[in-house]
Parts: structure tokens; C-alpha cells; sequence
């Protein structure tokens, strides 16, 4: 186990428990995880405990709090199929991307998550116990609802039936409160009957004399004593049974009547509602496929910015959406420039060149002075090298600069290996499709004209840093690694992020050179190349992918004689200009996507570039 991955077994209460009775162990260590198509892959300290994956930017981090936690219940863990150290997490459309060190920490992972999943005790009993959680019979009886009142808004027909209903009933109750005194009583006549008869048996001998009312009877000795009442009909308070009888009858026909027609506008009242339930059935199934629908194009959105779907050889995204998101990507580049463009014009000062400095005005530098000459090819030029502008680089500088001079300028008119891409007014574009293992490193050159600025003027807003971000639009942050000498530098660049297309970095020499023409009718030459180099101070990183780059800027600047004792301005000076670029750009971007972005950007940044000199240059001393 590493220094940066630790195991910690607390045996608190909040640790979950296996069935023995063991507490599952905390595990935690360092990560890299996937933040978004601008950082890539980042380290975290990552930790895993009570079945919770969390995240913390680093260990010392940990007391203000995780960034991040997935409960890992429902949690889906899948090694990738290619890279054998990273692993990814998903829980519904949440989506962790990680790398651990190796294959080995990533099974050691892979295995203690599965432990705290298979253990957790998360929907056992146990468990609701220890979380306190319940079922809620309310939600489970949510989906059914009594019928309201309001159902029968329309119904005015069974609310008049229902009114009755009520009625009747007031009435049946009253009917049977009558019949029940009624049957009472019939049940206490019946019962002083039977005693009558008992006592005429017993004494059979001494029977009474009745009166004539009825109401006493007259013993031996002469007393009376009342025995029993009348057994007539209104003598059992005055209640009319057969009356009754009737009244209940017709009562009970009416609440039968009643209810038969309540059932037949129910049955009615059930279709209309039937009706209206498939009617809103149809509707939800409907709004449930579309948001069914819906979350699946959100969940593909959120992870579209995937490493998955970055470039690379086994990306998910196919050659023409890859060419679609770029040329967006593009498009939404040019409109924040062109916003831009006014404020920085306005905010812009001026750099000129210090007087006297290793590429200043003909004659008062020392490459006029001590002229070098360099091989017997460049037949028509000498190549002017400063005697302390000796550096570890020198013989790299010296050999770019004579190939350039010897090959770049050459005419390619003629060569039917060079395709004419893009002819845009004095600018030509050309092309020559070379690919390497896949990869595409299409030499690229271009030729222009521009009126009103000078070769030594183009040249110099070209190379120097302090004015790169006024007119290069595509470069996101940069330093000089190491200053060579007055006129070579080492520079450290990034430039912006295309997506999906991967972050690029270069690491290039930049060298400023004035090449003295050894026939007097010939112009001088100005030239700027830039070229692939390695710094310790500068390694390769897995944040971008290393671009080597072979560039160079030529320039020649020719004089039209102005009219009479006229001094020249100007309009009597135009700067012919060659720029090469060999670029390798690594990775694995598809070449339709890399020849059509060079097609599209070159041209945009040379028209882009040399307006910018025209514009700094228009109210300024002519520098030849």
C-alpha cells in the first residue's frame, strides 16, 4: 500500500458492521478524477466510508468539508475496457471518472466498494433500525383518492336524488321508531295474558266478579284489585299498525326507486369519467416517454464532456460530430474576438523596438558591421550573426535558418505537389498532404503582400512577447522559459482548448534574424523562426499534448522611388511576405478535422496579424 492511501478502522458507532460483528474499514487515498474537458484528470484525496464515496481536493483539505460524495446503495462501478487503471461510478446521470496509480490500487478499490455495498446492511431490517427509517403507509396509499364532492357539480339530477335519499331516510327511522313502541307493546299484552291465564287456573274456585267497566274484579272478602288493561288496539298508545304498515311500505318503494335511478346515473356519470381517465391516461403516458426522452438526451449532455468523448483512439465520438463541435468551438472563438477586438485597439500602447538593439536601422547594428557568410547554397545572401550571439542553440538557429533560406523561399508554382487551398486577393495558401503513422504533418505556405509596412516591422511584432497576446488570439497563457541571447528566446505557450479536440502546449526557440543581400539591387531579408526544442524547466505534462512545431516568417521590403524630391512614405513601400509552418500536432484528431481547421485558421491569422502591424505601424517612423 502507498504513502498516499491509508486504511483507518475507527470501530465507532457510525461504522458499518458486517455480520460478525466487525466494523468495515475506512479507506482512503489519492485519486486522479476527471473534472472537466478544461483541467482533465486532477488529483483528489478520496475517501470511502459508511458506504459514501467522498472527495476532497487534497488531505489537508478534509476539515472544510468534502466536495463531492455518492452514496454507493444504488451506486454502478465499471472498470474501463481499456485503461487498467480507471475505474468509473455512476449513480443515475452522476458520473465519476477516476484513475488510480495502477491496475493493482484500482482491484484494491474496485473490491473494498463492493465490500461496503455487500455489507452496508442498507434495506435490512437491521438497518431501518439503525437509520430510523420507516415505511409511510401515506405514500403507499397515495395513489388512491376518494371522489370528491365536486364530481357532482354537474350532476344536478342525482344531487335532487340524493336530497330524497335524505329524506326518505328521516322518515324510515321515524317509521321504525313507531313500529318498535308498537311491537313493545305487543310484546307486554302478551305477557299479562299468560299470567291471567295461570291465575284463572289456580283459583277456579273463587273467580271474581267482574264489573262492568272491566277495570276491577271483586274478591270473597269484598276488595277489588285492578288485574289488566285493555287489549285494545288504541289502548297501545294510540298507534295505528296498519297505517304504519302502509307508510313503511311506500317508504321503502321510494328509497328503492330512488336508488335505482342514483345507480343508473352513476353508471352514466362512471363512462364520462372513464372516458376522461383514458383521455389523461393517454396524456401522461405521453409526457412520461417524453421525459423519458428528455432525460436521456440531458444524460448523454452531461456526459458528453467525458474523457470518453474526448479525443483519443478509442473515443465514443465519430469523425463528423468530432468536425461539428470543432468548427462550433471555432465559431464561438471568432465571435469573442470580433467583441473584443474594439476594446483592445483602444487599450493598446505601442512597444517599438529600442534603438540600437540587435536588429535595429541599417547600418548602426552590429549585423551590418561584422556580416557573416554562411554556405556556399545561399548564393545571393549572407545571413548576419552577431559574434556574442554564441549560445548552446547557435548551430541548431544557423542550420534552420539556411534551410529556410534555401528551400522556403522557393517558387511553388510549379510543383504539383503543392495544392493551392485558399487565394484570397495578394494572399495564396498551399498545401502539401503528408501523413505520418495517422497522423497528419501537412507542410503548410503562404504568400502575401502588404502595403505601408516594412519586412523589419513585420518581423518584430512577429517575435516580440510583450505585443503576442495584442494580436494572437488562439494562445492561452505564455512565458519565455530562458532568453538565449538579445534576439533568441525559449518560450513556453498553451494555446486554447477546442473541444473536443485535446489542449495543445509547444515549447519553441524563437530567433529574429536580418539576412544582408549580397547584390545591392536585392532586398534585405528579415526572418523570424520558431522550432521545436526541450527545457528542463518545461517537461511534457498529462494536461496537454506536446506539439513540435518548424515556423518561419520571411519577409523582404520593396521601395517604389517617390516622385521627385518627394521623401519615401508609406505608400512607396511594400513588404512581401513567406510563412511556412511544419507542425506535428500529436494526439489523434481525425485529418479531415486538422486540414480543414488549418485551412480555415491560417489564412484568418496572417489577415488578422498584418492588419495589426499596418494599424500599429500607420502614424509611425518608418523602420527599415
Amino acid at each position: 500500500m502507498s504513502d498516499n492511501q491509508s486504511w483507518n478502522s475507527s470501530g465507532s458507532e457510525e461504522d458499518l458492521e458486517t455480520e460478525s460483528g466487525q466494523p468495515v474499514v475506512e479507506l482512503g487515498g489519492v485519486l486522479s478524477k476527471w473534472t472537466n474537458y478544461i483541467h482533465g484528470w486532477q488529483d483528489r484525496w478520496v475517501v470511502l466510508k459508511n458506504n459514501t464515496l467522498s472527495y476532497y481536493k487534497s488531505q489537508d483539505e478534509r476539515e472544510y468539508g468534502c466536495r463531492g460524495s455518492l452514496c454507493l446503495s444504488k451506486a454502478v462501478i465499471t472498470p474501463h475496457e481499456f485503461d487498467e487503471c480507471r475505474l468509473d461510478i455512476s449513480v443515475n446521470d452522476s458520473v465519476w471518472y477516476l484513475r488510480a496509480q495502477d491496475p493493482e490500487h484500482r482491484h484494491q478499490w474496485i473490491d473494498s466498494i463492493e465490500l461496503h455495498r455487500a455489507e452496508s446492511g442498507y434495506g435490512s431490517e437491521s438497518s431501518l433500525r439503525r437509520h430510523g427509517s420507516m415505511l409511510s403507509l401515506t405514500s403507499a396509499a397515495s395513489g388512491y383518492s376518494a371522489t370528491s364532492t365536486s364530481s357532482f357539480k354537474k350532476g344536478h339530477s342525482l344531487r335532487e336524488k340524493l336530497a330524497e335519499m335524505e329524506t326518505f331516510r328521516d322518515i324510515l327511522c321515524r317509521q321504525v321508531d313507531t313500529l318498535q313502541k308498537y311491537f313493545d307493546a305487543c310484546a307486554d299484552v302478551s305477557k299479562d295474558e299468560f299470567q291471567r291465564d295461570k291465575v284463572v287456573e289456580d283459583d277456579e274456585d273463587d273467580f271474581p266478579t267482574t264489573r262492568p267497566d272491566g277495570e276491577f274484579v271483586h274478591n270473597n272478602n269484598g276488595s277489588k284489585e285492578k288485574l289488566f288493561q285493555s287489549l285494545s288496539p288504541k289502548g297501545m298508545n294510540g298507534i295505528d299498525f296498519k297505517g304504519e304498515a302502509i307508510t313503511f311500505k311506500a317508504t321503502t318503494a321510494g328509497i328503492l326507486a330512488t336508488l335505482s335511478h342514483c345507480i343508473d346515473l352513476m353508471v352514466k356519470r362512471e363512462d364520462s369519467w372513464q372516458k376522461r381517465v383514458d383521455k389523461e391516461m393517454e396524456k401522461r403516458r405521453r409526457v412520461e416517454e417524453a421525459c423519458k426522452s428528455a432525460m436521456t438526451e440531458l444524460k448523454k449532455k452531461s456526459h458528453f464532456g467525458g474523457p470518453d468523448y474526448e479525443e483519443g483512439p478509442n473515443s465514443l465520438i465519430n469523425e463528423e460530430e468530432f468536425f461539428d463541435a470543432v468548427e462550433a468551438a471555432l465559431d464561438r472563438q471568432d465571435k469573442i474576438e470580433e467583441q473584443s477586438h474594439a476594446e483592445k485597439s483602444r487599450l493598446h500602447r505601442s512597444t517599438p523596438p529600442p534603438s540600437g538593439d540587435a536588429y535595429s536601422i541599417i547600418g548602426t547594428h552590429r549585423f551590418a558591421q561584422k556580416p557573416y557568410s554562411c554556405a556556399p547554397s545561399v548564393a545571393s545572401a549572407d545571413v548576419a550573426v552577431a559574434p556574442d550571439d554564441a549560445h548552446r542553440f547557435g548551430a541548431q538557429v544557423e542550420e534552420m535558418v539556411q534551410n529556410h533560406m534555401t528551400y522556403s523561399l522557393q517558387d511553388v508554382g510549379g510543383d504539383a505537389n503543392w495544392q493551392l487551398v485558399v487565394e484570397e486577393g495578394e494572399m495564396k495558401v498551399y498545401r502539401r498532404e503528408v501523413e505520418e503513422n495517422g497522423i497528419v504533418l501537412d507542410p503548410l505556405k503562404a504568400t502575401h503582400s502588404v502595403k505601408g509596412v516594412t519586412g523589419h516591422e513585420v518581423c518584430h511584432y512577429f517575435w516580440d512577447t510583450d505585443v503576442r497576446n495584442d494580436w494572437e488570439t488562439t494562445i492561452e497563457n505564455f512565458n519565455v522559459v530562458e532568453t538565449l541571447s538579445d534576439n533568441a528566446i525559449i518560450v513556453y505557450q498553451t494555446h486554447k482548448r477546442v473541444w473536443p479536440a485535446s489542449q495543445r502546449d509547444v515549447l519553441y526557440l524563437s530567433a529574429i534574424r536580418k539576412i544582408l543581400a549580397n547584390n545591392e539591387n536585392d532586398p534585405d531579408t528579415w526572418l523570424v523562426c520558431n522550432f521545436s526544442v526541450d527545457h528542463n524547466n518545461a517537461p511534457p505534462s498529462n494536461r496537454c499534448v506536446r506539439a513540435k512545431i518548424s515556423i518561419a516568417m520571411i519577409c523582404q521590403t520593396l521601395v517604389s522611388p517617390p516622385e521627385g524630391d518627394k521623401e519615401i512614405s508609406r505608400d512607396n513601400i511594400l513588404c512581401k511576405i513567406t510563412y511556412v509552418a511544419n507542425v506535428n500536432p500529436g494526439g489523434w484528431a481525425p485529418a479531415s478535422v486538422l486540414r480543414a481547421v488549418a485551412k480555415r485558421e491560417y489564412p484568418k491569422f496572417l489577415k488578422r496579424f498584418t492588419s495589426y502591424v499596418q494599424e500599429k505601424t500607420a502614424d509611425k517612423p518608418i523602420l527599415f
